[in-house]
């Protein structure tokens, strides 16, 4: 599981360009959203349309607070695409969705401000 910061924390070390670039993030959209009952903490399975070039990937998220399962259908999101796959429970996820803490702690998605095609990589 990945820390969650808060907004008190400095940045991170710096980093060269070329360090970041090996990082994918793409914009997807939401194409299915179900229950995660075996999850430890509250979460959904997510598939997520990255495109034509790397198709549909599969994601859980601990964003049961914010967003409820009919919403989160046909809705844009941020993920690295280029992490290998973690095994949690039963869900092999494929991609990390990408998101900030709001003040009590709960996710907030991030998302393209516009339309962008499924698979548009951050530039």
């Amino acid at each position: 599981m990945h820390k969650i910061s808060t907004p008190d924390e400095p940045a991170a070390a710096q980093i060269v360009f070329d360090d970041f670039a090996k990082v994918d993030i793409r914009a997807g959209l939401i194409v299915s959203a179900e229950p995660f009952p075996e999850a430890r903490k509250p979460a959904y399975r997510l598939a997520i349309d990255f495109g034509p070039a790397i198709g549909v990937k599969k994601s859980s998220a601990q964003i049961t607070e914010l967003y409820t399962l009919e919403e989160l259908v046909g809705r844009s999101v941020m993920a690295v695409v280029n992490f290998p796959p973690r095994q949690i429970g039963p869900v092999r996820s494929e991609v990390l969705i990408l998101g900030f803490p709001d003040e009590a702690g709960r996710i907030v998605l991030a998302a393209p401000a516009g339309t962008v095609p499924n698979g548009a990589r951050l530039a």
